[in-house]
């Protein structure tokens, strides 16, 4: 134990005066556990200034269509971690799992559309994406939302390549009173995460590969249930079972089948549930 370090700890936590109680609450934790880090990891002062510059960089990383803070908080499995204690529900709800640092503005389409516009069109196996949205008994939820998301068959979305249109592979449908959604796409691949800046610095430093295993982000919304933000997964892919932001979960890993015509059918249905 050291004295002067439970006094210097005393006196922070004795200057949190707000009258939030659970801002208090979150700041009270962060700096205990912080000041219990440095008790742990004993660093130099130059260590200290480096990881100080890493999150100045981090955040010098941001943009309007890249989050490095967010990336970085998966790459930790952070995210994943509050994912999982921001979201309980009943076992036949629909898991939740990380948005990623990829989500934008999706364009309005009619069910049955296609979303893929770009130079994949060309070159990747044909997908039809359906399914249904409903409460946890299986009743439909009309007009629930459904935005989704998704890498094109080289591992890249709309704001990272510039030979996609804007809004490429991105979609926000609107069900029926069947609670059905339905479109045409592309297979995506896996894909490493931007390995450009200082999260991919980390992830050379601790021995870790980027690979993220394929998949297409959903966000669904209905009046009267909680907010879904999830992936489904292409069974298969080799990195299920190393993703590098910890997303992965059984019950989002769908095996898609082959259809007459050669194309990959997709289903995934989602379960809300209830605000």
């Amino acid at each position: 134990m050291n004295a002067e370090l439970d006094r210097l700890l005393a006196r922070v936590l004795a200057k949190i005066d707000t009258d939030d109680p659970r801002l208090a609450e979150i700041i009270r934790a962060a700096v205990t556990h912080l000041h219990a880090f440095v008790r742990e990891v004993s660093p130099t002062e130059a260590e200290w200034l480096r990881g100080l510059d890493f999150l100045v960089r981090t955040g010098q990383k941001c943009s309007a269509t890249r989050n490095e803070f967010i990336l970085l908080s998966d790459m930790l499995g952070l995210t994943s971690a509050v994912d999982e204690v921001a979201h309980p529900g009943p076992p036949e709800a629909t898991p939740s799992s990380v948005e990623g640092p990829f989500h934008s503005p999706a364009p309005p389409r009619p069910l049955g559309a296609m979303i893929a516009e770009g130079p994949e069109l060309g070159r990747a196996e044909p997908t039809f994406v359906h399914g249904r949205v409903t409460d946890c008994t299986g009743k439909p939820v009309p007009g629930a939302t459904v935005d989704v998301w998704q890498a094109d068959d080289a591992g890249y979305y709309d704001t990272q390549d510039d030979e996609q249109p804007p809004g490429n592979l991105r979609a926000l449908f609107t069900v029926g009173d069947d609670g059905r959604y339905w479109f045409s796409s592309v297979l995506p691949s896996s894909y490493p995460v931007p390995t450009d800046g200082p999260v991919g610095e980390l992830l050379t430093a601790l021995g870790r590969h980027p690979m993220r295993p394929a998949h297409i982000h959903y966000h669904v919304e209905a009046t009267g249930f909680r907010p879904l933000t999830t992936h489904v997964f292409v069974a298969g892919d080799e990195y299920l079972g190393s993703d590098a932001a910890f997303a992965v979960k059984d019950a989002l890993v769908v095996e898609p089948r082959r259809t007459r015509d050669g194309v990959l059918d997709f289903e995934f249905d989602i379960r809300l549930v209830p605000a």
